[in-house]
């Protein structure tokens, strides 16, 4: 597999950790949007192979479905990438690519919805629970077949932080896991060609 972030990479940390000894599912390759980005020092721990991602060569070529398919993996992972996945690299991936979103979709989810901007969003509309959408990408934002959903409170006073510490904890929990049924459920998709 292949891990997309942008950022720290506290969610590509758990992944990896929870793949290290999987006798069948590895983690080849990380990338990032960003070349200060975390996730590749975490990557560099774990001895994973990392690139940085060119944005012009990312949406307007197919480099990096090259890149990908040269090192066999067979499915992507976002976690905390923040840019929009182009149609070329979801049409070479159909239903091999999966994202975690900060919140319940469909709400609170689209172009511009990620991090702190969704905790913000949901406790100003009021909302008593928030959680994790785990989901399948497709060519719209936040949109693909949902995988996985799960809750917690929303409680009044509640800051933005203090919802992201929750659902934190959320996708550590169940990220990997979902990852890994997904990928045990669905052999034929996987198979190396």
């Amino acid at each position: 597999m292949a891990i997309f972030a942008s950022g720290a990479g506290s969610n590509a940390e758990k992944i990896m950790e929870h793949f290290e000894n999987h006798s069948n599912i590895t983690v080849k390759l990380v990338l990032s949007s960003k070349n200060s980005a975390g996730v590749l020092d975490k990557a560099s721990k774990f001895d994973i192979e990392t690139l940085v991602i060119n944005r012009a060569a990312f949406f307007d070529t197919d480099t990096y479905i090259k890149e990908l398919q040269k090192r066999n993996i067979n499915i992507i992972i976002l976690a905390g990438f923040l840019w929009k996945v182009p149609s070329n690299l979801v049409t070479a991936f159909q239903n091999r690519i999966i994202n975690i979103h900060p919140a319940l979709l469909p709400k609170y989810g689209g172009k511009g919805m990620y991090g702190d901007f969704v905790h913000q969003a949901v406790i100003a509309a009021g909302e008593k629970e928030s959680g994790i959408t785990i989901h399948l990408v497709d060519e719209a934002y936040d949109h693909g077949k949902h995988l996985f959903q799960t809750t917690c409170p929303v409680l009044p006073g509640d800051t933005a932080a203090e919802l992201a510490g929750k659902i934190h904890v959320l996708e550590h929990r169940h990220f990997p896991e979902v990852i890994e049924t997904y990928i045990e459920q669905h052999p034929n998709l996987f198979t190396e060609e």
